[in-house]
């Protein structure tokens, strides 16, 4: 089982030959930044050696035409000293020459320097400047973006902690599998929000898989309970279809719908911005006329990602406005229309039919609009997330789920119960608050996220 195999390097199990071979690339590449510094280290102590010699050459040759240098005044101080005077100043020059860089001085001038006069003066004598360009560094480039499974390591942190915590806190606490073991386990695989169907299907099968292998370590029963939850997750994911489907041709409408407070509208603006990157032509539609405030938030998410919006006056029609938008984007040739929607109305009925109006208009403009029905759902609520989607897959024609403000939570085993009883697929996540962090779902790098510290001590 593919998805299994990358959880052996957390439960100690010896490395891949992909991940020993990226384990040596790594080093490699260390290995060279190091001669690298040292190379550059080496090149700029050759250079100060050479001016420093340079320089004594010219003092010496000096000294034979000027007066002693009074004895108070050492003559290979290597620290210039305002305090003074300025016959000390060219004994000095070792160090000013390491230290001035001046843009009209291109090579060393340490053979230029000026006469000295026969009789000390008050001016300071000329200072030799020597001028050494350093190469760039590996130090000095921008650091690389994460990977994905960086970003889904970072942001499930919360959620594999506490998962991970609660599964080996049972395991510590069991002495023998019995009943009570598996009573114990539904428990707590339901208060780590996988949902009740889940947890219930995830002992009954444990049942079976426990005698057949034997388990009786802790160790062995934790493997055992992330390989079988990993199967039944890729198995309720068979065929799912993560992708966000775009027009053959004319404008793609892809409709936003959720409760207020999950954070829609942030939603729309971070793919808004995505698209535009991507080189797409994007126009935003501010449906969302009855939240105070989400029309002014729309309009600050499209002057920032550089994009048109659509907006009428607060409780003005939501399907009037969508109207204007979806006949903008036909007539001047937009690549993908989003539409924000209100999330509470005075009640659940008149919610549902607004967004069925919003939705018969699109169609009746573009008869194979909407492209996508996104459903967006906050990560933190955990149950009621899952009761939200329940909700909205009777009424609406949702396509796929948006899962926001994971990384802010504990409860990120509530993808488990989204695909294992509503087999909905989530199609985007959000890993953090930066404009990138909202990011397409990937399920290996999900799962392995959220299992791979589930190691019993």
């Amino acid at each position: 089982m593919g998805l299994f195999s990358r959880l052996k390097k957390a439960f100690s199990l010896p490395e891949s030959e992909e991940a020993q071979a990226t384990s040596a690339a790594s080093e490699a590449a260390e290995s060279t930044t190091s001669e690298a510094e040292a190379t550059t280290d080496s090149g700029r102590e050759a250079l100060s050696e050479t001016a420093t010699s340079e320089v004594a050459a010219s003092v010496t040759s000096l000294s034979s035409e000027a007066p002693a240098a009074p004895e108070s005044v050492a003559p290979t101080s290597a620290v210039p000293d305002s305090s003074a005077p300025a016959s000390s100043a060219p004994v000095s020059i070792a160090s000013s020459a390491a230290e001035s860089v001046t843009p009209a001085s291109a090579t060393t001038v340490a053979s230029e320097a000026a006469p000295v006069s026969a009789e000390p003066t008050d001016t300071p004598a000329p200072e030799t400047t020597l001028v050494a360009e350093e190469p760039p560094t590996t130090s000095d480039t921008d650091e690389s973006e994460p990977t994905e499974a960086e970003r889904y390591d970072e942001g499930l942190k919360k959620s594999r902690k506490t998962f991970g915590d609660r599964i080996n806190a049972f395991l510590a606490n069991f002495r023998h599998v019995d009943e009570g073991f598996f009573d114990e386990l539904e428990d707590t695989l339901i208060e780590s929000d996988v949902g009740y169907e889940t947890a219930m299907r995830i002992s009954d099968e444990l049942r079976d898989e426990v005698k057949l292998k034997n388990a009786k370590s802790k160790k062995e029963i934790s493997s055992v309970i992330v390989e079988k939850l990993v199967d039944m997750y890729g198995e309720a994911g068979r065929g799912e279809d993560n992708a966000i489907h775009l027009a053959k041709s004319g404008p793609t409408v892809i409709l936003f719908v959720g409760v207020n407070g999950a954070g829609k509208t942030t939603t729309v603006g971070k793919m808004a911005n995505m698209y535009k990157q991507q080189g797409k032509k994007v126009l935003l539609a501010a449906c969302d006329t009855f939240r105070a405030g989400a029309i002014q938030q729309l309009q600050v998410w499209g002057k920032r990602d550089g994009v048109d919006v659509v907006a009428g006056p607060e409780k003005s029609d939501p399907a009037s406005v969508c109207f204007d938008a979806v006949k903008k984007a036909k007539a001047e040739n937009y690549d993908i229309l989003f539409v924000d929607t209100a999330g509470r109305l005075q009640n659940k009925v008149n919610l549902m039919n607004e967004l069925e109006k919003i939705k018969r208009v699109i169609t009746r403009e573009i008869p194979a609009a909407p492209q996508e029905v996104l459903l967006v759902l906050d990560a933190t609520t955990g149950q009621n997330a899952l009761n939200q989607a329940k909700l909205f897959k009777q009424s609406t024609a949702v396509t796929g789920i948006v899962l926001t403000k994971l990384d802010g939570t504990a409860r990120g085993g509530i993808v488990l119960a989204i695909r294992n009883e509503l087999h909905l697929a989530v199609k985007y996540v959000g890993l953090g608050e930066k404009v990138t962090d909202l990011r397409p779902f990937n399920a290996n790098d999900f799962v392995y996220g959220l299992f791979k510290d589930v190691i019993a001590g």
